[in-house]
C-alpha cells in the first residue's frame, strides 16, 4: 500500500517545510514495518482561472487525472468528519487490511475543492472546525498518518 498527499501548491523553504519532511520522513520509515511501500508528496500547480469556482474545478480536474483507478481519495474538507486519531488509524488499516493499493489524500487550494473531487472521495476528513492555513494543514496531515501508523504498531508516540 502507498500513501500520497496531493497538495495544490507548494510549500516554501523554512521551519514549515522542515518539520513536514520530519514527518514524512518518521511515516515512510514507521511504513515500512506496516506494508506501506511508499509515503510521498504530489505538489500540483495552482489554477491561474479568474473565478474561484473555475479554479477549483481545474485544480480537481487535475487531482482526479492524477488519481489510480484504485485509489481511496481522502479530502480534506472543513465539512468532513473529525475522527480522533485512533479512528483514523483503524480507518486506514481496514483500508490495508481490504488491499487497497494506495490512498490519497487530497488538500485543495485557496478556494477548498471543486464538486468533482468531493463527489469521488471515499472519505472527507476535517482537521478540526478552526480553518488551517495550507502549510499548517500539510503538516497536521503528515503527523496524523505518522501517528496512524504509530497506533497501529503499538508504538508508545501516541498517549491516551
Amino acid at each position: 500500500m502507498r500513501f500520497v498527499l496531493f497538495c495544490i501548491g507548494r510549500m516554501k523553504s523554512g521551519a514549515d517545510k522542515d518539520l513536514f519532511d520530519r514527518y514524512m520522513d518518521r511515516a515512510r520509515k514507521t511504513g515500512r514495518g506496516l506494508g506501506i511501500t511508499e509515503v510521498a508528496l504530489h505538489e500540483m500547480p495552482e489554477s491561474r482561472a479568474q473565478r474561484p469556482d473555475d479554479r477549483k474545478a481545474e485544480e480537481a480536474r487535475a487531482i482526479l487525472a492524477a488519481l489510480d483507478g484504485g485509489a481511496r481519495l481522502v479530502v480534506l474538507d472543513e465539512n468532513g468528519k473529525n475522527l480522533s486519531s485512533p479512528a483514523f488509524s483503524q480507518k486506514l488499516e481496514s483500508w490495508k487490511d481490504e488491499g487497497v493499493p494506495e490512498v490519497v489524500f487530497a488538500i485543495g487550494g485557496a478556494d477548498g475543492h471543486g464538486q468533482e473531487v468531493l463527489a469521488r472521495a471515499d472519505l472527507k476528513l476535517a482537521l478540526g472546525a478552526m480553518t488551517w492555513p495550507h502549510q499548517i494543514a500539510r503538516i497536521l496531515l503528515a503527523e496524523q498518518v505518522y501517528r496512524a501508523m504509530t497506533i497501529q504498531t503499538g508504538h508508545p508516540y501516541h498517549r491516551v
